[in-house]
C-alpha cells in the first residue's frame, strides 16, 4: 500500500505528537515568556510538521522535495535550541527535556533519511 498523504508518514506523525506535547508542556512557561521563548518554540516544533507536508506536495521536484525536508530539519533544531533554554532557565525538567530532545533526534534522523535518499519519495522523472 503506498502512502497517500503526508499524514501517514511516520516522520510526520512524530513530529506532530512531539508538537503537541511541546504545545501542552509550554502551557506551563511564565506569562512573560508568552511572546519571545513560548512563541518562539510552539513556531518552530509546528514549522516542522508544516514544511514535511509542504515537501510531500513538492515530490515532482526533487530538488523542492529535499529543500522542504532541509528547512523542516533546521527547524527542529531550532525547537531543540529553544527547549534547552526552557531549560536553563527551569521551565522544564532534565527528564522532560531530555525526552523532547530525544524524540527530536528521532526526527532529524528520520528526516535526514528522507534526504539521503530522495528518489525513494519522489515521483519518477519523466523523459
Amino acid at each position: 500500500m503506498s502512502i497517500q498523504s503526508h499524514r501517514e508518514l511516520i516522520v510526520y506523525r512524530k513530529a506532530f505528537d512531539l508538537a503537541i506535547a511541546i504545545f501542552e508542556s509550554s502551557k506551563s512557561f511564565p506569562k512573560v515568556e508568552q511572546y519571545s521563548l513560548t512563541d518562539q518554540v510552539r513556531r518552530s516544533c509546528r514549522s516542522v510538521c508544516a514544511n514535511l507536508a509542504e515537501a510531500w506536495r513538492k515530490r515532482r521536484y526533487e530538488a523542492h522535495f529535499v529543500l522542504k525536508l532541509s528547512d523542516a530539519e533546521t527547524e527542529m533544531g531550532e525547537t531543540q535550541s529553544w527547549l534547552e533554554f526552557a531549560l536553563y532557565h527551569g521551565y522544564l525538567s532534565q527528564e522532560t527535556f531530555d525526552q523532547f530532545d530525544d524524540e527530536c533526534e528521532q526526527v532529524i534522523r528520520m528526516i535526514v533519511a528522507m534526504i539521503d535518499e530522495p528518489a525513494k519519495w519522489c515521483f519518477p522523472k519523466r523523459r
